[in-house]
């Protein structure tokens, strides 16, 4: 090229220099290019730079392109461009598999022939789907106060026992600094909680259901925070003669994604905060949780002789927190530390997840 002009609206040439020495600078369609040799390492060369891309509307991040250094700036989008129809076809698909498992927990049956009965299970439906759904708009309404660019949630549908392996958001822009990556981390697990929380003590005020195994799970265990729960209101978690209403299942199901969700490794949300609250040192952290799932599940096998669907369970997330350990956390933009209310907040959520746990959540026939 003949001049050093910026491609576009991207910041100009004089204000990345003295980071990054540009040489060159093109324009491919809306992506802004600039080639260059880095003269700092390469985090204090995203910490320095990012903000002036991010002011003028661009995601820049470093790569390498035929050899060469560029900083490739992409436009900036945050919030939902469209109709999110995979969203809309993904949460509607949930909704029938949740209600279909809901006939399951009160123990209603339905046919082609009435097909609206299989509206009865509403309530299971809408307890499981609104925990969920709440612990992801907790990372979504947070990840947009960041302006970090985030996708609605994507309700995952499966005929299980549950109808649902649960919910996610895709983040897809850089997280400025630990405070942000932190207030979106706990966001999620905190609004999940309450909405769990709610609905454990609703569905305890309502009626019973028949008894008899379900999808043949035998026995639900439930985590100290249901015990609770269930000790202030006066609700008995075993009633007579049959068990708690579905709606309580919807709360269980909430508690315990929140445990698993806050396993501080990789990018769960517990890993999220964990990160923000120590930086690197998370890593370390990280890196014992696998073994910890692994000596539970032995525990549980050798010493408990437990139930072989509770041991199997944990050696199934021993080893996908191991891949999460391998892949990483997200790592901010900037490095700046936490606050002490903050890592007093991330303290009380982690003892808040600890209620939520059990060792072996059910027991099969």
């Amino acid at each position: 090229m003949d001049d050093l002009e910026s491609p576009g609206a991207g910041p100009p040439i004089e204000a990345v220099q003295s980071v990054f020495r540009v040489y060159e600078t093109r324009r491919d369609g809306d992506t802004l290019l600039y080639f260059g040799e880095p003269t700092v390492p390469r985090d204090a060369l995203e910490e320095r730079v990012w903000p002036l891309f991010r002011e003028a509307g661009y995601e820049v991040s470093l790569a390498r392109r035929t050899g060469e250094h560029v900083l490739v700036a992409e436009p900036r989008s945050v919030g939902v461009d469209g109709i999110p129809w995979t969203n809309i076809v993904f949460a509607l698909l949930t909704v029938l598999t949740t209600l279909l498992a809901g006939l399951e927990w009160y123990g209603l049956e339905w046919s082609l022939a009435d097909p609206s009965a299989l509206l009865r299970s509403w309530p299971f439906a809408l307890a499981v789907l609104g925990v969920l759904g709440i612990h992801e708009l907790g990372h979504y309404a947070m990840s947009r106060r960041y302006e970090v660019d985030a996708s609605l949630p994507y309700f995952i549908p499966v005929p299980t026992i549950f109808g649902t392996m649960g919910a996610v958001i895709k983040m897809n822009g850089r997280i400025p600094n630990r405070k942000a990556l932190f207030d979106i981390g706990i966001a999620g697990p905190l609004a999940g909680l309450v909405a769990a929380v709610v609905a454990t003590a609703v569905g305890l005020q309502l009626d019973p259901v028949a008894a008899g195994p379900v999808f043949r799970i035998e026995t639900l265990n439930y985590p100290p925070l249901i015990q609770l729960i269930a000790a202030v209101t006066g609700a008995e978690l075993s009633p007579a003669g049959g068990r708690v209403n579905p709606v309580v299942v919807g709360g269980w199901v909430g508690m315990f994604v929140t445990f698993l969700n806050l396993l501080p490794v990789g990018q769960l949300d517990g890993g999220h905060v964990v990160r923000a609250m120590i930086g690197e040192r998370q890593e370390t952290i990280a890196a014992l949780v696998p073994a910890a799932l692994f000596g539970l599940g032995a525990y549980l096998l050798f010493v408990r002789e437990a139930a072989l669907q509770g041991i199997t369970l944990w050696f199934f997330w021993g080893l996908i927190t191991l891949a999460l350990a391998y892949a990483g956390p997200a790592r901010p933009v900037s490095e700046e530390s936490l606050g002490a209310k903050r890592k007093a907040l991330g303290a009380a959520t982690f003892l808040l997840g600890l209620l939520c746990f059990t060792p072996v959540p059910f027991q099969f026939v």
